[in-house]
């Protein structure tokens, strides 16, 4: 890296923290700030991570003057507001995942960029770890032959008592937006194209959001079968089918760190790359270089990606009629 970056965080919750302990990793990268709705919430975080700047409110944050980069950690629909003050306020960002609640909410931040001229990215962890990046060499080298089938599911069991803002429709709750995103950009990766057919069921609970859903993607070359929820627990290995082999990616496909490939002849080979941190160290280090290279896209994580994958969702919930507060 050719400078240190300063970071603020806007949000104090779990994916906050789990940022902020990844920053720690990072060389030349400094946790300048923090953002919350109280002064309370901001002080505790900051005491935690030895943040300097404690701010009560958003906008504090993202009208300080020493902070070059912002992480936004707020709940999904609240990514957009944040996203496009940050810009305007002439800081870089990165914007957790899901970029907005859709297609027209993403391009709107993304016209902002382009009219200032900074840097933004949607904070989808999984394309930047190692073990992807194996996967990826796997099947550019065609090691498993024509990609044909993939299949991912990300579920796990949540309470009703528990994350309130993952029910409610205000927020931009349920399981596609939270988990479902994941197993999409796994067939994403694997296809390297847009889906030409979506076809999708939702079962939506008494709070009005998906709580477990079952979609399939239909590509040139051949299907996805995926899946989310959050009211029951899945099976946590993906799997990549081709004409000559197979890859698995083991556990927490989402948040990988080992991956198998069986070939239809010759020997089977495992990686296994142990995470440094808890895995944000990886986007973290690719926003910095991108930075020192004046770059306002990330090419792993373009514009053009998010809105590939942000439209699969949008047609999605339009099939399920699940719209959320305000759209």
């Amino acid at each position: 890296m050719a400078k240190t970056y300063r970071w603020g965080i806007i949000g104090t919750g779990n994916i906050a923290t789990q940022f902020a302990t990844c920053l720690k990793v990072c060389d030349n990268a400094v946790l300048q700030a923090v953002g919350s709705r109280s002064q309370g919430s901001a002080d505790t975080f900051g005491d935690t991570f030895e943040v300097p700047t404690r701010h009560a409110t958003y906008d504090a944050l993202v009208n300080d003057p020493d902070v070059d980069i912002v992480y936004v950690s707020t709940p999904h629909a609240l990514h957009k507001e944040s996203s496009i003050a940050c810009l305007r306020a002439g800081k870089a960002v990165l914007s957790e995942k899901p970029f907005t609640l859709n297609v027209a909410d993403s391009q709107a931040v993304f016209d902002v960029a382009k009219e200032t001229g900074l840097f933004l990215m949607e904070g989808m962890w999984t394309r930047f770890f190692p073990v992807i990046k194996q996967v990826e060499d796997w099947i550019a080298e065609g090691a498993i032959g024509p990609v044909r089938m993939v299949r991912a599911d990300f579920g796990y069991w949540m309470d009703y008592k528990k994350r309130d803002w993952l029910w409610d429709l205000d927020l931009g709750g349920g399981s596609l937006m939270d988990v479902g995103i994941y197993s999409i950009t796994l067939a994403s990766i694997a296809f390297g194209e847009a889906p030409k057919s979506i076809q999708g069921q939702a079962r939506i609970g008494e709070r009005g959001v998906d709580e477990q859903a079952a979609f399939v993607l239909g590509y040139d070359s051949g299907v996805a079968t995926l899946s989310s929820a959050i009211r029951s627990k899945t099976d946590w290995d993906a799997y990549i089918y081709g004409e000559d082999g197979v890859i698995k990616i083991h556990d927490r496909f989402w948040q990988p760190h080992k991956a198998t490939l069986t070939p239809r002849e010759g020997n089977e080979k495992t990686v296994e790359i142990p995470l440094e941190s808890l895995g944000f160290e990886y986007e973290i280090r690719e926003v910095m270089r991108c930075l020192d290279e004046g770059l306002t896209e990330c090419p792993t994580m373009p514009h053009a990606k998010t809105l590939e994958i942000m439209g699969i969702m949008d047609t999605l919930r339009q099939q399920w009629g699940l719209r959320y507060t305000g759209e």
